[in-house]
Formats: structure tokens, C-alpha cells, sequence
């Protein structure tokens, strides 16, 4: 069943990569359509364990359908501003989402079922205000499987710091580097450990996610070797992705672990389990399965959108793939710096590609529903 087509394989890939590899399959996109026609309860029927939500996808959602009409018509015509109302139907669009996986989440014991909103892109590099929105979102939703994304940007981690020593759930998205991913790591613990020595003893109910992107890092340095040139360097391309998230695995796996954290551990904290995001290929030769098949392992999260879903459910390889070679990975990671390309700079320029993708996505929307509510009042 799971190795073959159809239906049955895809159930079959999806609950074998939780119950054989321990890595939770989570699906990247929401719709009203899906919350009001089933789809998404059929996907949590295939094995989908959570949802993650961006600017981008709202806006692509609100602007392809009249789904969402009546109620912003309602909203509007009350006398809510359009921003209001804006986080309305997200909220709407949100909650829908936390019924539908609420039973995961209580079937994995807190671990998984989780749904994932973002804080407004606008305030990426503003801690105090990062804090206030995070707190707004979890205070408005107040449902145990809400994940707040906060972006892991350097204003970003005192802000998921303090959101932990809460006891908030926290998603860190626009991960891009290994060096990132270690401050992100080590404002979850300190941000656990601050709560514990404040007297909350009892950390369990405290979940986060690390998400580490993936496919847009080898569309920045494909686009950097090409300008090399050099036979040598365009052997690797399509490499760094898969080779930066495995070191960072590997990171992962020497955090939680040891004395510090089995002290947090022993008062219920869970890890904070690496996610791998933006897994669609970009490069079409490239396999529409490649950043999905070469990063399964356990205590991991890999959020699809629904076409590299349904792709893995067809033909993806099921074998643990995340740390097989670590040698490897350094070896890929040390042949392009010696071509010359840093991925510290990298990480910088994409992680400020992310971030303004998402304000353009989350301010355009606005713009549109300003046009839509002045035909509506």
C-alpha cells in the first residue's frame, strides 16, 4: 500500500512517515473553500499532523474567491476598519483550522495538530511590537494548539525568548542559516529556563517549531555558482538546501541533548522540532520530492503545500535520509564556500527577500480590501 498509487498510498506515505520515521507531515495552505467543503479533514484523514499560514497565502486565498465577501461585507458595513477585518477572517480562517486538527493534538499528547498564523510582516525588526501582536493573536484565538510565527530575525529573538517564558507556542520562520537556527535554539531554552526559574515548574503545553527554510536557499546560490561558472561549481548545484538543513539537524540533535536540556525536559518541556519550509521545488530538474525525501528523520516537521503533498503521496522515498551522511553535508557546505560563495550573506539577503515578500503580500491585500469595502458601503 504505501509504496504504490492511488489512494491507499497516500495515506500510507503519510502516516509511515510519522509512525516508521517519527517526522510529522503538516500542510502549507488554508482556504475558506477547504474549511467549508471538507478538503482539509480529508488531509488530516491522509495523516496531515498541523497547518502553517502565511501573508502570502492569505492573500492569495482572499483574493481568488468571493469566500470570503459576506462576512468582510458584514464587517465592514458594522463600521470595522479594514484591517480589523482583516484579521477577522484570518481569525475565522484560523479557528476552522484548530477544529479540524484539534484531535491531533490531543491524540499526540500536545506534540502535534498545531496551526501556525504570522504576526504582522511590518514589524519584523520591532521587538516590543512583536511581542504585543504575538500576545494579541494568543490572547484573541486562546485555542492550546495556535502557534504564533514570529519571523527569526535578530529583533525577532527576544521577542520568541519572551513569548516562551510565557508559556506561548511559538513558530520561528525565515530560518536561513545554521548560525540563525543556533540563536533560535537558544532563545526556546533560555526562554524555557527563564520560565522555570520564575516558579512555572510545569513546562509541558509549551510547543515550538524551528523553520528552516529550504528551496529558496538553492535558488540563491544556484543563481551565485552560475555566475562562477566553473565546471566545479556547477556540480553543485541544487546541494546547499539539503546539505545547510542536515547541519542543522545535526546542531538540533546535539542541543537537546545533554545535561541542560534534560533539566527542562524533566519538568515536560518538548524540543523545539526543526520544521523544513518552502519544500516546493523551484527548479523544475530538480524532483518535485527532493527537499521532502533527502530531510526525513525523527523529531522533525515538514510543511507541503498541497501540490508537493500530493506529489510525496504518489512517488516520494520513505527512508530516514536526515542524518544518513553528515559528512556529506559538510562536504557540500565547505566545496561552495571555496567557490567563493558566503552563505552568511545568503541568509541575509534572503532572510530580507522573506521578509519584505510577506509585507508586500500582507499590504497589497489590505490595498484590495480597501478597493472592495468602498464598493461595499
Amino acid at each position: 500500500m504505501r509504496d504504490g498509487t492511488g489512494g491507499g498510498a497516500m495515506i500510507g506515505r503519510l502516516a509511515a512517515l510519522n509512525e516508521e520515521h517519527q517526522q510529522s507531515p503538516w500542510l502549507d495552505n488554508l482556504r475558506r473553500g477547504w474549511l467549508t467543503g471538507g478538503e482539509l479533514d480529508q488531509w488530516v484523514q491522509r495523516g496531515i499532523r498541523g497547518l502553517t499560514s502565511n501573508p502570502s497565502i492569505f492573500q492569495k486565498a482572499i483574493e481568488s474567491s468571493d469566500d470570503y465577501d459576506e462576512q468582510f461585507g458584514d464587517l465592514v458595513r458594522s463600521g470595522d476598519s479594514v484591517d480589523s477585518a482583516y484579521w477577522q477572517l484570518v481569525t475565522s480562517d484560523i479557528s476552522g483550522a484548530l477544529s479540524a486538527l484539534g484531535p491531533v493534538h490531543a491524540s499526540s499528547g500536545g506534540t502535534d495538530g498545531f496551526v501556525s498564523v504570522e504576526v504582522d510582516p511590518a514589524l519584523a525588526h520591532d521587538t516590543d511590537a512583536t511581542v504585543r501582536a504575538a500576545r494579541q493573536l494568543h490572547e484573541t484565538i486562546a485555542r492550546p494548539n495556535l502557534m504564533v510565527k514570529i519571523p527569526g530575525t535578530a529583533e525577532g529573538l527576544p521577542a520568541i525568548k519572551q513569548m516562551i517564558a510565557r508559556g506561548h507556542s511559538i513558530n520561528v520562520t525565515l530560518i536561513f542559516s545554521v548560525a540563525r537556527y543556533e540563536q533560535v535554539a537558544e532563545a526556546y531554552v533560555s526562554g524555557l529556563e527563564d520560565r522555570a526559574a520564575a516558579g512555572e515548574t510545569d513546562l509541558r503545553g509549551i510547543a515550538s517549531v524551528a523553520s528552516f527554510f529550504v528551496s529558496r536557499t538553492d535558488t540563491e546560490v544556484d543563481r551565485r555558482l552560475d555566475a562562477v561558472g566553473t565546471q566545479s561549481a556547477l556540480a553543485l548545484r541544487g546541494r546547499t538546501a539539503v546539505a545547510q538543513a542536515q547541519a542543522a539537524y545535526g546542531r538540533f540533535a546535539e542541543i537537546f541533548s545533554g545535561p541542560r536540556w534534560e533539566a527542562l525536559e524533566a519538568l515536560g518541556a518538548q524540543c523545539q522540532r526543526p520544521l523544513w519550509a518552502s519544500t516546493s521545488t523551484k527548479n523544475p530538474a530538480y524532483p518535485d520530492t527532493l527537499y521532502v525525501d533527502e530531510l526525513i528523520g525523527p523529531r522533525t516537521v515538514n510543511t507541503m503545500p498541497d501540490d508537493t503533498l500530493a506529489a510525496f503521496c504518489d512517488h516520494g522515498k520513505l527512508r530516514r535520509t536526515v542524518d544518513a551522511d553528515q559528512a556529506a553535508a559538510r562536504y557540500v557546505l565547505d566545496a561552495v564556500a571555496s567557490h567563493g560563495i558566503d552563505l552568511d550573506d545568503v541568509a541575509a539577503t534572503l532572510e530580507a527577500q522573506g521578509v519584505a515578500a510577506f509585507a508586500k503580500s500582507f499590504d497589497e491585500l489590505l490595498v484590495s480590501l480597501e478597493s472592495k469595502a468602498d464598493v461595499l458601503v
